[in-house]
């Protein structure tokens, strides 16, 4: 396949494991058929030589994996290239080691295909691989042959003149989409998430556009809306306190203010674990939610931190929609929580 470049002999490699660990008479399984999807722009992949990928994929056969290595060839292709791989290789798992916009471009290009999705963190800030425990991109390989599959719903961003998106971690409105907009590509290529930062304090004395969010029969006002399947934004941030991945419905959490340096207070109740119960800050669950601007200026949106224009726009939840795959402790505790 022209896409793939570089494959061990994972067959040769299992069988190697087997036999060092003196149980050569069991049959060894039938491995399943892996993609290792890497974006070599992302965050940490440009210091990953070739030589440790073709390693990935040796641990990963030594896991019950047939590995294939397939770099993304430019930006937004991820979606296509997974399109062609599952249908020319029957691809029963696909690792993404890259950014959350990888992982976007990914979920959006699999409905409706029997695939399993996992994580490898590789890009600027991973907020799913934060959200889910997996910690490093070592820690990742060396532990998904334990992870697990379940089927999980999906957020869906629907606007005028648009294709429908869907997003596995959130869509937000207002302030943190105006900063991605304002973030340039390749500063943030160069310095991470500090881009981010740059960008928020350029905002400090401006005023904000105004936004409306209809949920459930009630509206709200606020400059900033954020509809979340994740507790955690920007990779180590607490923002919507209570839902997990596992859950069926969206976590709005919603803030006031006129402009950027009323968010001083709204910070320090992130922080601070606070959220629920704070002075302009509003918190509860939905299925839906419309979302309008206010006034007369335009309001930014993002989905799973990439820019996906502007408003008005629809969220609403997919049941049901992919397979992730989850370690075990993240299933236990999420059980927990609920109980």
């Amino acid at each position: 396949m022209n896409t793939v470049v570089g494959r061990s002999d994972p067959a040769t490699a299992f069988a190697n494991v087997v036999a060092a660990s003196k149980i050569a008479t069991i049959p060894m399984p039938e491995l399943i058929p892996t993609v290792v999807l890497y974006n070599p722009q992302a965050g940490r992949m440009r210091r990953w030589s070739h030589r440790l990928l073709r390693d990935i994929v040796t641990d990963l056969a030594a896991q019950g994996m047939d590995a294939q290595l397939a770099p993304t060839p430019a930006a937004n292709a991820a979606g296509p290239l997974v399109q062609k791989l599952v249908d020319d290789d029957r691809v029963k798992r696909i690792l993404i080691a890259g950014g959350d916009g990888t992982i976007n471009e990914v979920i959006n290009a699999i409905e409706g295909m029997d695939v399993e999705v996992g994580i490898l963190p590789a890009g600027t800030a991973n907020v799913l691989a934060n959200e889910l425990g997996i910690g490093d991109w070592r820690r990742a390989v060396a532990a998904v042959g334990s992870w697990v599959p379940r089927r999980i719903a999906l957020g869906v961003i629907a606007a005028p003149e648009r294709k429908e998106r869907r997003f596995l971690m959130m869509a937000g409105a207002g302030l943190d989409a105006r900063l991605v907009y304002n973030v340039n590509p390749e500063f943030k290529r160069h310095v991470g998430k500090l881009a981010y930062w740059f960008a928020g304090f350029s905002q400090l004395t401006r005023s904000l556009e105004q936004l409306r969010v209809v949920a459930d029969g009630k509206e709200l006002l606020g400059s900033f809306c954020l509809a979340s399947r994740v507790q955690n934004y920007g990779g180590d941030l607490h923002i919507a306190p209570s839902i997990r991945l596992l859950d069926e419905d969206l976590e709005v959490v919603c803030f006031e203010g006129a402009v950027a340096a009323s968010y001083l207070p709204h910070l320090a109740a992130v922080l601070t674990g606070r959220v629920t119960g704070a002075d302009g800050i509003s918190v509860f669950r939905a299925r839906a939610l419309e979302l309008a601007p206010a006034g007369s200026e335009p309001v930014h949106v993002q989905v799973d931190g990439e820019y996906a224009g502007l408003l008005p726009a629809r969220i609403h939840v997919q049941p049901n929609a992919m397979t992730l795959l989850v370690p075990p402790a993240y299933v236990i505790n999420s059980r927990k929580e609920a109980a």
